[in-house]
């Protein structure tokens, strides 16, 4: 991934010499194992416990032999001497070393965005319970629909962010797997009391049955999850983005007073970043496809997946890791405009009351076809005419006939919309101070 988009932490989990690390804490372990077994000499256990492997030397070797883990071994083996060096790599395949250490890769990353998770998890719910009682109109097929606040919709974005959490947990179990199985996972060279031995000192779990390889199906789903939850983030960026529109304006992303929004015209403060995330999120989809295709090897394995995952795994980590943290920060400095929102509730001159209207005129004895087609004809005169709903409906002698002006006056209460927000919030877990009210802008 390019460096606008990596973050240090998630950055260095990434890189080359992290991954060789990696590699020599699996080889160690390997060796520990053996001599618990008494076949490796205690002597030589601390060399390959104090072996280092130059990645400069690593890089050297393989421009020779085009093998990274030939070059990796040879290049170790130099640091700890021929005769202890006869005990490293013992009994093993070059992917039990890499799978194995792309599990402990993969464990740290999903530890860092589960951490990302629980942050943008308590941004959102602090939002949540800011604007709980703050009005606004809820939009279906992008068209003003019936009121809810903010908060309501925010304790849906924290919903999700929860169920998200759920799965990212369980693919991070479900990829904390390794492998120390030898060739084609007969384990023909390494008995499995080794593998198990060398995976509980990893804090891993064994494959059951491996073949030379760890299923690729278990990283097909966890690339899967990284892409479901960037997904969410732009359902978020897009909703942003809707209300950010001049039109609409009843929310805009943070905008430092040293930013500029345009080349060309001063006046502009665009949502880019939410933009940016929903850019973003298509890569993250993008990868699922990859991945999926890595799922189908040749027989007990070929590398057509190697090449890959090189590029998916680190950049979805990568990428998820930034969206995360930028979609935290917007949520945390975003602005809000309750009276816009307000403003905005009264556009339609109290035609989206209309199912309160047909329900009070059925409620009073109203066949609801015909309650249904009276008050349709007279939102659609409040909405083009520019005349409110309450003065369409008192005015009406088939309404007056059955609504009383009290209970015409009741229909347009914005209590009945609030009644259950908290109802929501105790469901998601969210803390409720005071009871909802009726107003808020």
């Amino acid at each position: 991934m390019i460096p606008r988009y990596t973050r240090p932490e998630m950055g260095r989990i990434w890189s080359e010499e992290h991954k060789i690390e990696l590699w020599l804490r699996v080889e160690i372990a390997v060796a520990e194992a053996w001599a618990e077994a008494g076949v490796v000499p205690s002597e030589a256990l601390e060399r390959i416990r104090g072996a280092r492997c130059d990645l400069a030397r690593m890089r050297e070797i393989e421009a020779e032999v085009d093998h990274d883990v030939i070059a990796f071994i040879r290049a170790t083996v130099e640091s700890i001497g021929e005769e202890a060096g006869r005990f490293f790599h013992l009994g093993l395949t070059s992917s039990d070393v890499i799978d194995t250490a792309l599990a402990l890769q993969l464990v740290e990353a999903s530890d860092l965005l589960l951490a990302d998770l629980e942050t943008l998890l308590d941004v959102v719910g602090e939002q949540a319970v800011r604007h709980r009682r703050t009005v606004m109109i809820g939009r279906t097929h992008g068209v003003h629909a019936e009121p809810i606040t903010l908060g309501f919709k925010l304790a849906g974005w924290y919903a999700e962010l929860q169920r998200q959490h759920e799965r990212l947990q369980h693919a991070r179990e479900d990829v904390r797997v390794g492998k120390i199985s030898g060739a084609v996972g007969t384990h023909a060279h390494v008995p499995p009391q080794i593998e198990e031995a060398v995976l509980t000192r990893l804090g891993l779990r064994v494959d059951p049955v491996s073949t030379q390889v760890v299923g690729r199906d278990r990283h097909a789903a966890f690339v899967a999850t990284l892409a479901g939850i960037g997904a969410t983030i732009d359902r978020f960026a897009t909703e942003i983005r809707h209300l950010q529109r001049t039109e609409v304006r009843e929310l805009e992303e943070p905008f430092d007073p040293q930013n500029m929004g345009s080349s060309a015209m001063p006046h502009k403060r665009n949502p880019h970043e939410s933009e940016r995330l929903s850019g973003l999120a298509r890569l993250l989809r993008s990868y699922v496809s990859a991945a999926l295709e890595n799922v189908v090897l040749w027989h007990e394995r070929d590398i057509s997946h190697s090449s890959v995952e090189r590029v998916i795994l680190p950049d979805a980590c990568i990428v998820l890791d930034f969206m995360l943290n930028s979609m935290t920060h917007l949520v945390r400095d975003w602005v809000v405009y309750p009276e816009r929102m307000r403003r905005n509730l009264d556009l339609t001159h109290g035609a989206i009351f209309s199912q309160r209207a047909m329900l009070a005129l059925v409620q009073a004895g109203m066949e609801r076809q015909r309650a249904y087609r009276l008050v349709q004809r007279l939102a659609r005169r409040a909405w083009e005419e520019e005349v409110h709903l309450r003065t369409l409906l008192e005015r009406d002698d088939e309404v007056r006939q059955v609504l009383s002006p009290e209970q015409v006056e009741a229909i347009f209460d914005l209590e009945p919309y609030l009644r259950y927000v908290d109802e929501a919030f105790r469901r998601v877990g969210l803390p409720i101070d005071e009871p909802a009210g009726a107003t808020v802008a």
